[in-house]
């Protein structure tokens, strides 16, 4: 009975969430549901499971989605992102518009851009760039998602993801975690995804088929559309309802201080990770006034904060002045984080009730006696939480939660790198997460002014065949040579 309430609590969750349903509601109702099965205290493991789980989600990664989500609207409102994307156009051209796309998207989220500000940017940019080339539309989602999406959330060493930063406090790494398999992955990734696409291109124009209609409005319908902003909230770190909210300057940045602010996240990022933190003094923190952690806990997540607070006051300092209302984009850029990570913590909190239920043993022997060792069943656990969830993030921290130390414990008796754990873990979020019902795929369509049915194909195809072939590579040299 007490795995029949699980699966009938995630069921109820994943179809109610796909109609729209607030996962601030949802994640505890289906929790209850489960304990109530398995005949648990209901009260107690709302209070006491679910907002303590939820609590400590918060406390660990909030500062990130604060400073990630006010960084993604400065960049945004002082034309930083629409400079850089107008320069690769510039400089590749319409011949290449597809490559265009990627590498705008890709080095904007690498440099800390939230990932729908990125979606809101490159999408009227696609649409031009696109129509221009004569390539069609419903390949606009597939493009954008491969550069903002993929490598750059999951593989790329460094990169200040929130789903990069997740693994760190159970793992004790850093955000460079596993470099050397981080960047083969990417490359993967990319190649695949560049090929899939120049392919689908190539047959488009071989068929006569154009760039096709659609809505010349659907960024601004997207971004006011209570269902697309209830799936995104769950996927990524930046409300879309908070897009609309303060003023994009009306002259754009010349390029070096457009992207300086990109610099400086990866350069402080390294700093504080192998120079700065390793060097301090930081034994008070084994002591019960401040938690009783590490350095080797915390320290990841301080190297993102100071990286991402770097770069606003560098934003600040060579753009800040044409924010035509400072106070209306800083005051969008923090709000639009706040949705997003409660609902995010909110599914952390449904899966920590699921893991204290006595049933979840049965899953939890289940996953750990998948054949092909520690690194085949993390990879599989984190994309199955992933895929039911919907959410990279949520997935990840429901897995980790409740198999991070059983996992440090085999790396400790297997003489497993927990660097390798982690980009396993990361990777293997980033694949089935992109299922139909994504807040993310849901969002990317409706701003490209396209749907399911004839972009998603492609999606699949950039978005997870790619991520699942560098997954396993990433696994099989990793097993063979460890982590590098």
């Amino acid at each position: 009975m007490g795995l029949f309430g699980i699966l009938l609590g995630l069921g109820l969750l994943i179809w109610l969430a796909f109609r729209g349903w607030s996962i601030l509601l949802l994640a505890p109702i289906a929790a209850l549901i489960a304990a109530l099965l398995s005949g648990e205290p209901l009260l107690a493991h709302w209070t006491q499971t679910f907002m303590l789980s939820a609590a400590q989600f918060l406390a660990q990664f909030f500062p990130i989605f604060l400073l990630g989500a006010l960084f993604g609207k400065l960049m945004e409102d002082t034309g930083s992102v629409t400079s850089i994307a107008n320069f690769m156009v510039e400089k590749l051209g319409e011949k290449r518009a597809i490559l265009a796309v990627v590498l705008a998207g890709a080095i904007v989220t690498y440099g800390g851009v939230s990932l729908f500000v990125a979606f809101f940017v490159l999408a009227p940019m696609a649409t031009a760039l696109f129509r221009a080339a004569g390539i069609p539309r419903r390949l606009m989602p597939a493009a954008i998602a491969l550069g903002t999406s993929t490598f750059t959330m999951s593989a790329l060493p460094g990169t200040p993801a929130i789903q990069n930063a997740i693994p760190m406090p159970f793992f004790g790494t850093t955000p460079f975690a596993a470099p050397g398999l981080g960047i083969i992955a990417s490359v993967i990734m990319l190649g695949f995804g560049l090929w899939w696409l120049a392919r689908a291109e190539a047959g488009a124009r071989r068929a006569g088929e154009g760039f096709g209609d659609g809505p010349s409005d659907a960024a601004a319908q997207a971004a006011n559309d209570p269902i697309v902003r209830e799936r995104a909230t769950t996927a990524r770190e930046f409300d879309p309802a908070e897009i609309s909210h303060g003023a994009v300057s009306a002259s754009l940045p010349a390029i070096i201080p457009a992207a300086l602010p990109l610099v400086v996240v990866v350069i402080v990022n390294l700093v504080m990770s192998f120079g700065v933190l390793p060097r301090l003094d930081t034994a008070f923190l084994a002591t019960p006034e401040w938690g009783n952690t590490s350095i080797a806990a915390v320290g990841g997540v301080w190297s993102v904060i100071v990286a991402l607070f770097a770069a606003i006051l560098t934003l600040l300092a060579v753009s800040g002045r044409r924010l035509a209302t400072p106070r209306s984009s800083i005051d969008a850029g923090a709000n639009a984080s706040v949705l997003p990570a409660i609902s995010v913590a909110s599914l952390v909190g449904f899966g920590a009730v699921v893991a204290a239920l006595p049933a979840f043993a049965l899953v939890r022997e289940w996953v750990l006696s998948i054949e092909g060792g520690p690194l085949v069943s993390l990879a599989i656990a984190t994309n199955i939480l992933s895929a039911l969830t919907g959410s990279a993030s949520g997935g990840l921290t429901i897995a980790l939660d409740a198999l991070g130390a059983t996992y440090m414990k085999l790396a400790a008796e297997q003489g497993i790198d927990p660097a390798l754990l982690h980009r396993v873990a990361v990777i293997g979020a980033g694949t089935l997460d992109s299922l139909p019902h994504n807040g993310a795929v849901v969002t990317l369509l409706a701003v490209c002014g396209s749907t399911h049915g004839k972009s998603y194909f492609d999606i699949v195809m950039v978005g997870i065949v790619g991520a699942l072939i560098a997954l396993a590579g990433v696994i099989v040299l990793g097993s063979m040579f460890g982590s590098f």
